[in-house]
């Protein structure tokens, strides 16, 4: 079997540690061609990993979407607000896409993607890697298979992990909202997703409520420094100190900000980069707790609830149905049978790629997708995302208007239109 080619636009922790690796561990079914990174070092270690020629590594993404077609696959994992536009020349160029997760902070784009996909007759496939992973895969099979009836009420649980909200979404790239996306869509589209899957209805109305409670200036201990490493007296007992994070158990975190991760590199990088901040004096501004409640076409109901003040970074899910119950986190799922009381419990393997198996899960699928592509949509289509991505922003602006309910159907229609 002759493998696929694909060029790269976005060598960062996504494009090549996440998805990329796996034409190195399965090289008869995938080959990088070309990347286009603007970061010189990370663009020089990834030629270097798949063998790249110096003429085919870009320094941006319209250089090497300038050159004719490539190859078969375009894996596009730029930042939030840099989708749009590669993700648009790789369809009218004729790439199958394979886009990173949220497709844009704009539903106009996300909407335009999607008819460029269809327009283009190309696969556009977004990043949602749960639905690939063997947990929710159980989930979504146990509910087919009618072991709980139908559903009537999911209640999910996304537990960010104070130490990656932290680093993500006070310190990090998603820390802003005009800067990347508000993080109802940067972390939690993927529940969104996960919720409209199995449902398996239209979502017809949100309300939601959030707030950014903790990480602003309001809370910044007494002689707090800018920096955590400047001598702040209050860093020994902040349970969001830097250096006890990157210097200790979260050191594989520090890549984001240290090509090299030995000590010097990791001081330097709390000294210079936005990482080393205190969260208290961050330009953070996306919340750090919200909660979205969901009515579906039929009835059925979800709540989901996110929050950055959990130890453990996890899911946890209950989905009521009319004959059964499923529980589950990321490790076991639980069924009851209401008729007999038996009790199923469902061990989930540990897996070895990211996301639970997902990354891995989605480049296998996509591939095959691709391999035998003829015209049909993806698991995880632009069409499937859209739905669930109007869902996230009518959840923030539903928070943004103190709670006030908004209509799927109507909003949906007002992005067509414009």
């Amino acid at each position: 079997m002759k493998p696929l080619t694909a060029i790269l636009i976005g060598a960062g922790a996504r494009g090549a540690h996440s998805y990329a690796p796996y034409a190195l561990d399965y090289p008869h079914e995938l080959k990088f061609v070309a990347v286009a990174e603007s970061n010189p070092l990370r663009r020089e270690k990834f030629a270097q990993a798949h063998g790249l020629p110096p003429e085919r590594c870009y320094a941006s993404w319209e250089q090497l979407l300038e050159v004719p077609r490539l190859a078969d696959i375009a894996i596009i994992c730029t930042q939030d607000r840099m989708h749009y536009e590669p993700t648009v020349q790789a369809l009218a160029a004729k790439y199958h896409v394979l886009l990173e997760k949220p497709m844009s902070p704009s539903p106009r784009e996300c909407v335009e993607m999607e008819q460029a996909a269809r327009e283009n007759d190309r696969l556009l496939t977004i990043c949602h890697v749960l639905r690939y992973t063997p947990f929710w895969s159980a989930m979504k099979r146990l509910i087919r298979e009618g072991r709980i009836g139908e559903v009537a009420s999911v209640q999910l649980n996304e537990n960010v992990g104070y130490w990656h909200m932290a680093h993500s979404f006070v310190r990090g790239n998603w820390r802003n909202r005009e800067a990347s996306s508000p993080m109802i869509l940067a972390k939690s589209c993927h529940d969104m997703d996960i919720l409209s899957w199995l449902v398996d209805k239209p979502c017809v109305r949100v309300s939601s409520y959030g707030s950014l409670m903790h990480f602003h200036a309001a809370h910044a201990p007494e002689g707090a420094t800018d920096y955590c490493i400047d001598g702040c007296p209050a860093e020994p007992t902040c349970p969001y100190s830097a250096p006890r994070f990157y210097l200790g158990e979260g050191k594989s975190w520090a890549r984001h900000f240290a090509e090299e991760l030995t000590r010097e590199n990791i001081v330097r990088g709390l000294k210079e980069t936005n990482y080393g901040r205190c969260v208290y004096k961050c330009d953070n501004d996306v919340v750090d707790h919200q909660v979205v409640n969901m009515e579906f076409e039929g009835g059925a109901t979800a709540i989901f609830s996110m929050s950055g003040f959990t130890r453990h970074q996890e899911r946890i899910v209950q989905i009521m149905g009319t004959r059964g119950e499923l529980r589950g986190s990321e490790g076991r799922i639980t069924l009851l049978d209401f008729l007999t009381h038996e009790e199923t419990v469902i061990a989930i393997p540990e897996q070895t790629s990211g996301h639970g198996g997902g990354d891995s899960g989605i480049m296998r699928s996509f591939l095959h997708e691709v391999r035998h592509y003829g015209g049909g949509e993806s698991l995880t289509s632009a069409s499937a995302s859209v739905r669930s991505h109007l869902m996230a922003f009518a959840a923030e602006e539903s928070r943004l208007r103190h709670g006030q309910s908004i209509e799927l159907d109507a909003y949906y229609k007002q992005w067509i239109r414009s």
